[in-house]
């Protein structure tokens, strides 16, 4: 089994598809405690920013009902704010429907990919934090942040990166029905193998503390990422 890394399926490999599978799938020594995919329209108003989009094309058209007096630009730019909300739930769907998120006993996998599917593996033992998000309605994101130093890239996970991590991006379980649940048997799953305090507050992710641990190392589907 690989460590936290990155397996990449594109049109460079050389890896059959039953070694790809393999990348990603839980082994034979492993048990799976939880599998899930994101809901789509929380992604929608989470990652992709639906709402914001649909308050700033407001904004536009009221500012020229109330200014221009321009009813037929009003209409326009609620037309173009149709037309960005329609995109960016299609994007939400489709990355919904592209991703899968495992937590066995030994790792978390994220699955994921629009066009180019990608794998991130992170044994358990190398989390160092877990930041809970509440979106309301039993929904929720969990933040990974892997322990020491490690070489994921932003633009590798996003949309399933915390926000604004850039520097030291943080894997992001993403718009999760019943998070609460997750979050709890992550924590079970981690605490079996080192020490873990969990907390959370309202409106803000808290980090769960657990141990420091070991560089997480990256393994792409060619070979190490340095």
């Amino acid at each position: 089994m690989s460590t936290a890394g990155v397996n990449m399926r594109d049109r460079r490999t050389n890896l059959s598809e039953a070694q790809i599978q393999t990348l990603w799938q839980p082994q034979s020594d492993e048990t799976v405690l939880w599998q899930g995919k994101p809901n789509a329209m929380v992604l929608a108003r989470s990652a992709f920013r639906a709402r914001w989009v649909a308050g700033y094309f407001a904004v536009l058209a009221a500012s020229a009902l109330v200014f221009n007096g321009s009813v037929t630009g009003a209409l326009m730019t609620l037309l173009g704010g149709v037309g960005a909300l329609a995109l960016l739930h299609g994007l939400a769907f489709v990355s919904a429907r592209t991703t899968t998120y495992i937590l066995t006993d030994q790792r978390v996998i994220l699955h994921i990919g629009m066009a180019i599917e990608k794998t991130i593996n992170l044994p358990l033992h190398r989390i160092g934090a877990a930041h809970l998000n509440d979106r309301g309605h039993g929904f929720g994101e969990i933040a990974l942040e892997p322990a020491g130093e490690h070489t994921l890239g932003y633009l590798l996970l996003w949309p399933h990166a915390r926000p604004w991590r850039m520097a030291r991006p943080q894997p992001m379980l993403r718009a999760l029905p019943d998070a609460a649940t997750v979050a709890e048997k992550l924590a079970n799953a981690v605490s079996a193998r080192s020490e873990i305090a969990r907390g959370e507050a309202p409106g803000e992710a808290q980090p769960a503390a657990i141990p420091a641990r070991a560089k997480p190392a990256m393994h792409g589907a060619q070979g190490a990422i340095a």
